[in-house]
């Protein structure tokens, strides 16, 4: 499926991740590589309990189900269109960020490298989206663009229902720590990475947290 492109007619879309062809096939060898390695060490002990089919049928099970979530990760594109999140995976959907019920942010924890991303719930099935906003490894990263960040903040900021006010405010908060010049280390995305406790794959930060952090902010 082609990806979606803009009209006159529609509000300007924005890109909301970092599409970078020689990384994503980087990801992509390096996770199809994984995949065999772990599916051949489970398929090899059925093996030699249960024979050569056993061992075949064992490293089909292991590896069908993790090959599809790695090509799912790997399609997964997101938009912003106006106040409305265009998710691409298999296939399109949109949800309404001023309509979204519930609002949270999520930081992920893998091998060292943080990713700080808001989880968007409109209250229906399929209707649940993750904006990553920063990913951090050691002292620095990357974030999202200026522009993307603004958008992004304008539209929160239209969300009654879930409290999006919280969420808009964080993202200026990061938008003038970054006009400023601070270092990484002192812009408010980094901050709440690092404060998140190790340990975890995936932490969520509910709005009341949120709201907590963003008013010692300056």
């Amino acid at each position: 499926m082609a990806e979606p492109t803009g009209t006159p007619e529609t509000p300007e879309r924005l890109p909301l991740f970092h599409d970078d062809p020689q990384l994503r096939r980087r990801r992509g060898c390096s996770s199809i590589a994984g995949v065999v390695i772990f599916a051949a060490a489970f398929g090899g002990i059925a093996g030699l309990i249960g024979g050569e089919v056993a061992g075949l049928v064992v490293a089909g099970v292991i590896a069908l189900p993790l090959l599809y979530i790695m090509f799912y990760n790997l399609r997964r594109r997101v938009w912003l269109e106006g106040d409305t999140l265009i998710v691409r995976t298999w296939g399109i959907r949109r949800i309404d960020l001023t309509a979204a019920e519930r609002i949270d942010l999520v930081i992920s924890d893998v091998r060292g490298t943080r990713t700080v991303s808001l989880l968007v719930n409109a209250g229906k099935r399929r209707k649940v989206a993750k904006v990553d906003l920063a990913v951090y490894s050691g002292a620095g990263g990357r974030e999202l663009g200026i522009l993307q960040l603004r958008k992004l903040a304008n539209a929160l900021l239209n969300n009654t229902e879930a409290n999006g006010l919280v969420f808009s405010e964080l993202l200026v908060a990061q938008l003038k720590s970054e006009a400023r010049g601070d270092a990484a280390a002192e812009r408010p995305l980094y901050r709440l990475a690092s404060a998140a406790p190790s340990g975890k794959y995936i932490q969520r930060f509910t709005m009341e947290a949120v709201s907590r952090f963003v008013a010692t902010l300056e």
